[in-house]
């Protein structure tokens, strides 16, 4: 049986989601200098995978996502696997995450009066399969209709494999977002669609992000948030104010931690700015975000200081055996 997204982020005030799968493997060892890039890892390391997920639920995770986000059968296929070699390591990333929350759960969780975790299936833009940092600024130059074949049958796999929503995350476009909003709709599937976005007002592809969430936010009956996550820190605590000007859904953030990505190198650069991850999570708390995690550069200690950043300002979540 699923568990819906309101039974979890109801109860904890805020959710805390997870953060980086990549960093976090690349820590473990792995080298992920490839365009499969984290699927690469489910093939060659799953136990690894199973680990950064349990890893996060130590951390304080209420919610793990599968890493599945640049596991596509077009960009598997194209590195030689077979379709249904690809379809079954994109169930892979579904069962590694399920059998990582059991095992922590019945080992731990359960104990210590923490909620039973859900699991979110990634689903990452077409940007990613083109592993060239389109998600950072869309404009594909494709039409609706290919990104519908291309997005279709990995939300069916992972949907099928028993996660608890689809996130459609990193999008650095409305058209695509809808589009995959309209396949959810179609499966029947909860969902939260997350945005990709340039500054505190738009997503990558220049649209206003507050449009982008009233447009969603009408005749789509299973999305259940909206948010951004990848994008700057320093930009989260505006775009929060923007969603919720466009529409009255819970907002979720998990931002990466400051650094800018060379799509070239496949590597970040930069310092940050000195603000710790857990002030900056508590200015989201207080601005109204009802989830907060990390993305790229993000590991499990800064997941602890999201979940203490919660306890401080007072959303901290009612025990449940």
């Amino acid at each position: 049986m699923r568990a819906p997204l309101e039974s979890v982020w109801k109860n904890t005030g805020v959710m805390i989601i997870d953060g980086s799968m990549s960093t976090a493997l690349e820590q473990l060892g792995c080298d992920l200098n490839d365009s499969l890039w984290t699927a690469k890892a489910l093939a060659e390391c799953p136990e690894l995978i199973r680990q950064v997920h349990t890893d996060y639920f130590r951390a304080g995770a209420d919610c793990g996502i599968t890493c599945s986000y640049q596991a596509t059968v077009p960009g598997l296929t194209a590195r030689g696997y077979s379709a249904e070699e690809a379809e079954h390591l994109i169930t892979r990333s579904a069962q590694l995450l399920l059998e990582a929350r059991e095992a922590w759960w019945t080992a731990e969780g359960k104990g210590e009066g923490r909620l039973w975790p859900l699991c979110l299936g990634s689903v990452g833009p077409y940007g990613a399969y083109l592993a060239d940092g389109s998600e950072y600024r869309g404009n594909y130059g494709v039409s609706p209709e290919v990104l519908r074949s291309f997005h279709k049958r990995r939300m069916e796999l992972l949907w099928e494999a028993g996660v608890d929503l689809l996130l459609i995350e990193t999008q650095p476009s409305l058209t695509e977002a809808l589009v995959e909003a309209d396949i959810a709709e179609e499966l029947g599937a909860d969902y939260w669609i997350s945005f990709s976005c340039r500054d505190g007002r738009h997503i990558n592809e220049g649209d206003l992000i507050r449009d982008c969430a009233a447009a969603l936010a009408k005749g789509h009956p299973h999305l259940k948030m909206i948010g951004v996550n990848c994008v700057p820190p320093q930009f989260v605590e505006q775009l929060i104010g923007e969603i919720k000007a466009g529409c009255g859904l819970p907002v979720a953030v998990y931002p990466n931690s400051g650094e800018e990505y060379d799509p070239a190198t496949k590597t970040w650069h930069g310092s940050r700015d000195g603000v710790t991850f857990g002030d900056y999570a508590r200015r989201w708390i207080r601005a109204g975000a009802s989830a907060v995690g990390g993305c790229c550069r993000t590991v499990d200690s800064h997941i602890r200081e999201a979940a203490r950043a919660r306890e401080i300002t007072g959303k901290i979540r009612v025990p449940r055996g």
